[in-house]
């Protein structure tokens, strides 16, 4: 009597489940991936390792050189260099390294895109198709920075093609689905939903990254992102661990991004990005109040380099980005891909905030140069002032100036407690502005600090180590 009673009401809960939406509202992917795993390639390489130097020849499984062992008893020596040694028999010879990774093919001529770091000082590529075909691929090109990478199956015809969607169609919430060689089990399939979108992470500015929940592990890298209409819409590229495995959190190009790069690189051999050419930091809750904004957003500008696009076209550290040509500027991290994907030498119109006001700029976007080395500072050893900020400042002697590229602004000498180290200021930074005011001198300094309001909080802009940055203190 019990046992039908539960199987009743265990049928009326699964009715009730379904009528809810529940069951029919989760994705079917058994076609989808019938549909697209034959374009889905494993990618497997092989490079050869440099031979160890004289004197630096380590022994497997030991910290041991060639130099720390010979100072061992003789017994101990002939141990660890003996041919029955458990650690090999002596100093390892070179062996070849192997790495995995997935990727996909987006042409039938035999072009397949894949992450950097999967095939990076490779002197052999293979591919290896679903119908378990190896095929040596050769390498195009890379672009480091973006972590991709382009490769051309030798002898490609009329190969199985991926069809790619848009990625800035996508919404937080959809479902997507990857295909790829998590730890070598080749053509393995995990699904999940967008996470977020437009993600910065610290080692790359120029890629909004999508965020899912998809499980994606080693091997994955490179592979494909699906959406529910079979369309990729993201390269796995990287995931968040302390443990080397999968914790939720994975990280994808945007097929947008990455077929521009794509193209870049079939066609030119390189990829070129817009440049404007300034350092912009995240504008906070403080920096908000600070500058007459009613909520944090924007790009704070922080520092416009010389002979910039920034530069020509008008910018000013201080200024806060708040649109894009058109499109708002919520996040500082919105910025560099924006402008990145900005075709060299088209104009930009850019609305920006500066002294309380918006304004409207048109910058011509210029080509992102090489990175540039920031400069290191050093203290100076002239007059001092100490200020009620808890500062101890000096003038900036010339050769400092011109070693970080400002005109003027004093050398901070020493930092007690007080406003000013709560807010990050430090020995050696160098300041150049305080409350919107432009400080060239100690005097400009003492004036400054003298006319700071009382329980309003200002912002302040140093020059760290040749980088501009703006720190906010309440005085």
């Amino acid at each position: 009597m019990l046992g039908s009673f539960i199987l009743t009401l265990l049928a009326l809960v699964l009715v009730a489940w379904s009528q809810a939406g529940f069951a029919d509202g989760l994705p079917d992917f058994t076609e989808l991936v019938e549909q697209n795993a034959d374009a889905v390639v494993n990618i497997s390489t092989t490079s050869t390792a440099s031979a160890p130097t004289a004197g630096n020849k380590r022994f497997r499984g030991l910290p041991f050189d060639e130099g720390q062992l010979d100072q061992l008893p003789e017994f101990f020596q002939d141990f660890f260099r003996g041919p029955q040694s458990p650690f090999g028999g002596g100093p390892s010879e070179p062996q070849p390294s192997r790495s995995m990774g997935s990727g996909f093919i987006v042409s039938a001529d035999g072009y397949v895109l894949t992450n950097n770091h999967v095939v990076e000082g490779a002197d052999e590529i293979i591919v290896r198709l679903n119908d378990r075909r190896e095929l040596p691929a050769t390498l195009v090109g890379t672009d480091p920075r973006s972590d991709m990478a382009v490769l051309k199956i030798e002898n490609g015809d009329d190969l199985p093609v991926v069809k790619t969607g848009r990625s800035k169609d996508l919404k937080v919430g959809e479902w997507v689905f990857a295909i790829g060689s998590p730890f070598g089990f080749d053509y393995t399939v995990t699904a999940g939903i967008v996470s977020a979108l437009g993600r910065s992470l610290p080692s790359e500015n120029y890629v909004p990254f999508i965020q899912t929940d998809v499980a994606i592990n080693p091997g994955n890298s490179g592979g494909p992102l699906f959406n529910l209409d079979g369309e990729v819409i993201g390269i796995n590229s990287q995931i968040y661990t302390r443990s080397g495995g999968f914790m939720g959190v994975s990280f994808a190009i945007p097929i947008d991004d990455a077929m521009s790069v794509f193209r870049q690189i079939r066609d030119k051999g390189v990829v070129s990005r817009g440049w404007l050419g300034v350092l912009i930091q995240e504008v906070n809750r403080d920096l908000a109040e600070s500058f007459g904004l009613k909520r944090p957003r924007g790009a704070l500008i922080a520092e416009v380099m010389d002979g910039s696009p920034a530069q020509a076209g008008g910018l000013q550290p201080g200024d806060i980005v708040l649109e894009y040509d058109g499109d708002d500027i919520d996040l500082s991290s919105d910025l560099p891909p924006m402008v990145g994907r900005t075709p060299i030498g088209e104009t930009a119109r850019l609305t920006v905030l500066r002294s309380g006001k918006e304004i409207t700029l048109d910058v011509a976007i210029g080509q992102l140069p090489d990175e540039r080395g920031a400069q290191q500072t050093a203290p100076a050893e002239s007059g001092s002032s100490a200020s009620p900020l808890g500062l101890t400042v000096e003038p900036l002697p010339s050769d400092l100036a011109d070693s970080i590229g400002v005109s003027g602004g004093v050398v901070v000498l020493s930092v007690n407690r007080g406003p000013a180290y709560d807010a990050g200021v430090r020995a050696r930074d160098v300041i150049t502005e305080i409350d919107r005011k432009a400080v060239s001198s100690v005097e400009d300094f003492q004036k400054a600090v003298a006319d700071l309001p009382e329980g309003r909080a200002v912002s302040v802009r140093v020059v760290r180590q040749g980088r501009a940055i703006y720190l906010v203190m309440k005085p």
